[in-house]
This record gives structure tokens, C-alpha cells and sequence, in this order.
């Protein structure tokens, strides 16, 4: 057995993304401090309804049970009297779980917590869009000077590793472009789409299933896919790109009529994000696209995102898998605490 080392981690924000990391955690926490040696315990947890804090670590299978049962945490001594921006400013923990709401006009207030946990000597993990899409580069310089880790997988395809793909697996082959599916909710509705059903009604039983918000322009009109798009110009290629930088049109105009010429044509609609050097920039877009059936993203059907890496020395490598989901994001938490450690 390793050598065991724990780890104390703080989460603020505590919704499908913080519940399935969490829910990881309560099922494999033994395995995984005998597996790697990390012992990972969670010692507060704040939300805009309350804050919760314990330096021994909280009770997981009540906390879960808690949430689960009516959205709440729950009444224990644990609870404190702390905003999130307190609890990270007074915590002592050793590492910031950073899944709050995203806001992808400011990034706020998520990229404060964020420095602040940096200024307190703590690592962060996050799947929060907004504070990587905006401020990345400058984020990930800040954590270096204050020589702690920012891990931010789970901000482009939840737990399926295709940033860490780019960066870290691809070293040594030269890039040209990245495009792929990144928004579930989109292709899951061109999917049913070309299974006849009208924009409107596919797009309601998307909200009913939960892959779209009651507001669902962010996914609809590509401002989710740009803001990830966004994260691979200026995570993978070292661009400084803004989001108005990213040309982007969603989906919302595509008929069922477009949809039938591109199936006798044997094509596809998807929503693409395509991010690629071009005249020594980098330039991203996003915009609905024609495919030929037999490209390797016409494929990919319902909520599952793929992405395609064109290389040198590799020629095209594609990725499929989850691109949302509170375990599948969790295990891009887990992912980043572990590499923390040195997995």
C-alpha cells in the first residue's frame, strides 16, 4: 500500500457536479486512498443557501442524503455562518472545488474565489467555464507564481480527457486544428431532428430530460460550445482569445426541410467548434455544418460530444464521450485532485 497523504477539499457550490465528485468520493474514498495513496476528505461545503465546515471532514452519506431528499444541506454543528467568498477566505483546506453557477460575460464570482484560494496556498480544481474561457491563461500563470496546481478538465467535455489530450498526450506532435461536437443539447436535438420531430417539440423534451435549462439560449444559440471553444484556443493552442473573438451561430435556425436535404444529400447537421491556426492566429468559430456520413463526427449521435485533434505526425485523432453529467464531470475533478498528488 502507498503511502497515504490527505487531502482537505472545499467545495463551493454543491449542484450535479458537486454532488456526483462527492458521491465518487463516498463510494470509492477507501479504494482510492489504498489505490493512489490519497486520502481525499471533504471538509466544507458552501452554497448560496448555507455553508457547512468541519476540519475533522463531513459526513458524506448525510450530506448526499440531504441534497437529495429536499436540495438542502443539512442541519448538523457543522453549519456556519459564512457566504462562499468567507468560506474560502477562512477555510483551511488544501484544495478548492470550485463548481459554482457559470457566468460567461464576467466570470464571476468564481474567478475570486479562485485567486483567493491561490493567495491562501491552495490548489484548484474547477469545471466552472467561465473563469477558464475568460482569464485561463492569466489563472494558470497566477497558480504557478504561487506554486499550486489549477485543474480545469472537466470545463470542455465533463470527464472525458480531451484537454489533458492535447496538452499532455499529443506533446511532441504539432496541432493544426481542433473541432468537434461540445454541446450535448444541440446534437441531441438535431438527433431527434432527423428522426422527424420539430425543432420545438425535441427542444421541450430536451428541457423535460434535463439536457436543456428552462433558458436554453447558451446551449442553442453556441454560447456554450464558443466558451469552450474559447478554453481550447487559449488552454491547448496558448491564444489569448476573447468570447467575442469566437463567430458563433447556434442551431436555431435549422428547419426540418434542412435537415431533409442534408440526409438526400448523405450528410448530417452538427454543431461544430472548430478551433485552428490560420495565417500564424488562432481563430475559432461555431456554427451548424453539414457532414458527410462518413465523417468520424457525423456518427456521434444524441448527448455524446466528440472531438477531432488534426495533427502532424498523428493525422486526425477523434475522442467520443460524455460531454455532461454529475458523475461523469466528478470524475474530471477527481482526475485533476489526483494529478495533485503526482497520479
Amino acid at each position: 500500500m502507498p503511502q497515504q497523504t490527505t487531502y482537505r477539499l472545499a467545495f463551493i457550490g454543491f449542484g450535479a457536479v458537486g454532488q456526483g465528485f462527492a458521491r465518487i468520493l463516498f463510494e470509492r474514498g477507501d479504494w482510492l486512498a489504498q489505490r493512489y495513496g490519497a486520502k481525499l476528505v471533504v471538509v466544507a461545503v458552501s452554497t448560496r443557501r448555507g455553508s457547512l465546515y468541519d476540519p475533522d471532514g463531513l459526513d458524506l452519506g448525510q450530506l448526499l442524503q440531504a441534497v437529495e431528499q429536499d436540495g438542502q444541506l443539512p442541519q448538523s454543528k457543522a453549519r456556519v455562518d459564512w457566504t462562499p467568498q468567507e468560506l474560502v477566505e477562512r477555510v483551511t483546506a488544501d484544495v478548492l472545488v470550485e463548481v459554482s453557477a457559470t457566468d460567461l460575460t464576467t466570470g464571476e464570482p468564481a474567478t475570486t474565489y479562485i485567486r483567493t484560494a491561490f493567495n491562501r496556498g491552495m490548489h484548484v480544481v474547477t469545471a466552472n467555464k467561465g473563469p477558464i474561457a475568460l482569464h485561463g491563461q492569466v489563472l494558470l500563470k497566477e497558480a504557478q507564481d504561487e506554486k499550486v496546481y489549477l485543474g480545469y478538465e472537466g470545463t470542455v467535455m465533463s470527464g472525458t480527457p480531451a484537454l489533458r489530450l492535447g496538452w499532455s498526450d499529443l506533446a511532441g506532435c504539432t496541432i493544426h486544428e481542433v473541432s468537434g461536437i461540445l454541446n450535448g443539447t444541440t446534437n441531441y436535438i438535431l438527433t431527434q431532428m432527423e428522426a422527424g420531430s420539430a425543432y420545438a417539440d425535441v427542444l421541450a423534451e430536451a428541457q423535460r430530460l434535463g439536457y436543456a435549462e428552462a433558458d436554453p439560449s447558451s446551449d442553442v444559440e453556441g454560447f456554450d460550445a464558443a466558451g469552450k471553444a474559447a478554453i481550447i484556443a487559449n488552454m491547448v493552442f496558448g491564444a489569448n482569445l476573447r468570447m467575442e473573438d469566437v463567430a458563433c451561430q447556434g442551431i436555431t435556425q435549422i428547419t426540418l426541410d434542412d435537415i431533409a436535404e442534408a440526409r438526400a444529400a448523405r450528410e448530417r447537421w452538427k454543431l461544430i467548434a472548430r478551433v485552428a491556426q490560420q495565417d500564424g492566429q488562432v481563430v475559432a468559430s461555431v456554427s451548424p455544418q453539414r457532414l458527410p456520413l462518413s465523417h468520424p463526427l457525423a456518427g456521434v449521435n444524441g448527448p455524446t460530444n466528440a472531438l477531432t485533434y488534426t495533427t502532424d505526425l498523428l493525422g486526425e485523432v477523434t475522442l467520443v464521450g460524455p460531454g455532461a453529467g454529475g458523475i461523469a464531470t466528478g470524475f474530471a475533478l477527481l482526475a485533476d485532485v489526483l494529478a495533485v498528488h503526482g497520479v
